[in-house]
C-alpha cells in the first residue's frame, strides 16, 4: 500500500513537471472577441519581426482618473501585452504622471481636460493620454487620445481604442527604421518661404530626411539635376508662383516616371489674404504655372474659378470701438472653405475639417489612373469666375442660400496607378539616360490650394518672427485638421507596408448608458451587493438546517 502511494505521488509529480515544462515552452493567446480587436495585423507582425533589440514602452495611464477612461487604460494594456507576447524584446511599463506633470509637458505631452459625469454630477479631470517609446538612443511619443471628429466623449474614447494599433505600429516602425526615406522640398519657382512651412516640415523631419531642392540648376545642368532629384522618395511642391520652364516640367515628369511620389499644393488663381486686408479689396486673376498639360496627362485639371462655401472658416475683423478699445468679431469668410475629409480613406478618416484659402475646383479626367477624392466641399457652394474683384466688405452682404447651388467641389485627390509620361509622344527638352515612358504603380496627391500647408506667423516683443501652429488660427482660435491631413498624406505616399491602412480599423465598443445607469442605480446596487448576501445567507441557513436534520436523532 505504501509503495503504491509513493508510486502515485511520483507519477503526479512527473505529470506536474511535464505540464509546467509545456506551459513554459508553448505560449498561445486566443482572441475570442467578435471584432478580433486583439488579433495583430500582418503589417504589425511585419513591424514586430524587425525589432531585434530591447524596445521600451512607457504609458502614462496609471493612477486615479475617470472610470470611463479606465477602459482606455485596460485596452491599451491588453494590446501592449499582445505585442510583448509576440516579441519578447518589447518591455512595457505603466507610470502615474502625478509627480512628473511639468516634465511631461516640457517633453511635448500636453494633458487633456475631460468632463466626467458621475452620480448625475459633472466634474472635470486632467489626464495624460501619452506613451513614450524608446529604442537604442532614440525616443518618440504616441498620443493615445488623437484629435478626431467626434460627437461625444464616449465616441472619442472609441476612436482612441480603434487607433491603438496604428499609433503604436507607426511609432515602432518609425523609430526602428535604419534608413530614413528622403523628402525634397522643391524651390526655385517662388514657392512658400521656409518660415511659412516650418510647422509642417518640423513634423516631417521627425520621420524622414528632409532637404531643400532647387530646380534652378536645370538651366545649366539638367541631366545632373534629374539624377540628384531621383535620389529622393517624395517631392513637395508648395504654392509655386512662377511659371515652370519646359526643362523643369520634364525633370518633375521624369522624377515621377522613375517612381518618385509627389505632393502638389497649387494655386491657379492669384489671391492673397494679406493684400485684401491691406487694401480692403483685391483683384483675383488666373495664375499661369505652365503645369496644365503635365497634370492633364495624369488625369486632373485645376480650374481658375474660386469657390465660395457656406460652410466656411471665420476671420477676425474690427467692427467698431468702445471708448478707445477696438472691438473685433469673428465672421464667416466664404472664400475660406472648411472641408471634411473622405471618411472611407485612411488619409482623411477621423480628421477634423481642413481650412482652405481661396481654393480652386479640380476636375478629374478619364484614364487608367485610380482617383480617390480626399477633400470635398459641402453642397452649398458658388463658383466665382476670375479675373474678379474681391472686397472685404462683402462679408456683410446678406447670404441668399439659393445662390449657392453648385454642389460638391473637389479640392484634393489621390492618384494611384501607372502614370504615363507627359513627354511620351513629344519632343523632350533634354536627353537623359533616366528617361522612362511611364511609372509602374506610383502615387501622388494634388491639392488645389497652395495655402493648405501655410502656417501663420507671430511677432514677439523683440520683433522676432515665430511660426504658429498650422492646426490653429491665431486670431479666431479655431482648430483645423490641416497638419494632420498633410502628415497622413505624406505617410501614405511613402508607406510601403500599408501602415496607414490600420487607421481604417473599426471596433464596436459597448458604451454605458449613463442616464439609465443613474436612474436604475438603486436596483443594480441591490442586485450586485445585497442580493448575493441574501442568497449566501439563505444557502447557509438551508444547508445548516438540512445538516442538523440529517445527523440529529
Amino acid at each position: 500500500m505504501m509503495n503504491k502511494n509513493v508510486k502515485n505521488s511520483a507519477s503526479l509529480m512527473l505529470c506536474l513537471i511535464v505540464l509546467n515544462f509545456i506551459n513554459q515552452s508553448f505560449y498561445k493567446r486566443f482572441d475570442l472577441t467578435q471584432d478580433k480587436r486583439y488579433t495583430l495585423s500582418e503589417t504589425t507582425n511585419s513591424v514586430l519581426s524587425k525589432i531585434n533589440k530591447r524596445l521600451y514602452i512607457t504609458v502614462y495611464l496609471e493612477g486615479d482618473f475617470p472610470s470611463e477612461f479606465k477602459r482606455l487604460q485596460v485596452e491599451t494594456r491588453q494590446y501592449l501585452e499582445e505585442l510583448s507576447a509576440e516579441n519578447t524584446n518589447i518591455k512595457i511599463n505603466f507610470e502615474a504622471p502625478d509627480e512628473q506633470r511639468e516634465e511631461l509637458i516640457k517633453r511635448g505631452m500636453l494633458p487633456s481636460k475631460l468632463t466626467v459625469e458621475e452620480a448625475g454630477k459633472l466634474s472635470e479631470a486632467i489626464i495624460f493620454p501619452w506613451a513614450e517609446i524608446s529604442f537604442e538612443k532614440k525616443s518618440t511619443l504616441v498620443s493615445l487620445l488623437p484629435n478626431t471628429i467626434v460627437a461625444s466623449q464616449d465616441e472619442q474614447l472609441q476612436k482612441a481604442i480603434e487607433n491603438l494599433e496604428y499609433s503604436f505600429s507607426n511609432a515602432m516602425h518609425s523609430i526602428t527604421q535604419k534608413k530614413q526615406k528622403r523628402v525634397a522640398v522643391i524651390t526655385g519657382n517662388g514657392e512658400l518661404k521656409d518660415i511659412y512651412q516650418y510647422n509642417l516640415l518640423s513634423e516631417v523631419v521627425k520621420k524622414y530626411r528632409l532637404a531643400k531642392f532647387t530646380l534652378d540648376s536645370v538651366a545649366t545642368n539638367p541631366q545632373q539635376t534629374l539624377k540628384d532629384l531621383t535620389s529622393f522618395n517624395l517631392a513637395i511642391i508648395a504654392k509655386p508662383t512662377q511659371k515652370f520652364t519646359a526643362q523643369e516640367k520634364f525633370t518633375l515628369d521624369q522624377f515621377i516616371a522613375n517612381g518618385g511620389k509627389t505632393l502638389w499644393m497649387l494655386d491657379n488663381v492669384q489671391a492673397e489674404q494679406d493684400s485684401l486686408f491691406a487694401n480692403g479689396k483685391m483683384l483675383a486673376y488666373p495664375r499661369d504655372l505652365n503645369l496644365t498639360d503635365l497634370l492633364f496627362s495624369y488625369g486632373v485639371r485645376i480650374n481658375t474659378s474660386l469657390i465660395k462655401d457656406l460652410y466656411a472658416a471665420k476671420i477676425s475683423l474690427a467692427t467698431g470701438k468702445i471708448g478707445n478699445q477696438t472691438q473685433f468679431q469673428n465672421l464667416d469668410w466664404l472664400y475660406h472653405p472648411l472641408v471634411r475629409g473622405n471618411p472611407d480613406h485612411a488619409i482623411t478618416k477621423n480628421i477634423v475639417p481642413v481650412r482652405l484659402r481661396f481654393a480652386n475646383q479640380i476636375d478629374t479626367l478619364k484614364n487608367n489612373i485610380k482617383k480617390t477624392p480626399l477633400l470635398v466641399s459641402s453642397l452649398l457652394t458658388k463658383k466665382i469666375g476670375t479675373p474678379n474683384f474681391i472686397e472685404l466688405q462683402s462679408i456683410a452682404d446678406k447670404v441668399v442660400e439659393t445662390d449657392y447651388n453648385d454642389g460638391n467641389q473637389l479640392f484634393a485627390v489621390l492618384l494611384e496607378g501607372d502614370f504615363n509620361s507627359a513627354y511620351k509622344n513629344r519632343i523632350k527638352p533634354f536627353e537623359t539616360p533616366l528617361y522612362k515612358k511611364n511609372a509602374i504603380q506610383n502615387k501622388m496627391v494634388v491639392i488645389s490650394d497652395g495655402d493648405v500647408g501655410k502656417n501663420q506667423i507671430l511677432k514677439d516683443d523683440e520683433s522676432k518672427i515665430q511660426p504658429f501652429d498650422l492646426n490653429r488660427d491665431k486670431w479666431t482660435n479655431q482648430e483645423f485638421g490641416n497638419k494632420d491631413f498633410l502628415i497622413n498624406t505624406i505617410d501614405y505616399l511613402l508607406d510601403d507596408i500599408g501602415l496607414l491602412e490600420l487607421r481604417n480599423k473599426t471596433l464596436k465598443i459597448k458604451i454605458l448608458d449613463k442616464q439609465k445607469a443613474f436612474k436604475e442605480r438603486t436596483l443594480w446596487q441591490f442586485l450586485n451587493v445585497i442580493l448575493p448576501l441574501i442568497v449566501l445567507f439563505v444557502f447557509g441557513f438551508v444547508f445548516n438546517y438540512l445538516r442538523r436534520k440529517k445527523y440529529t436523532k
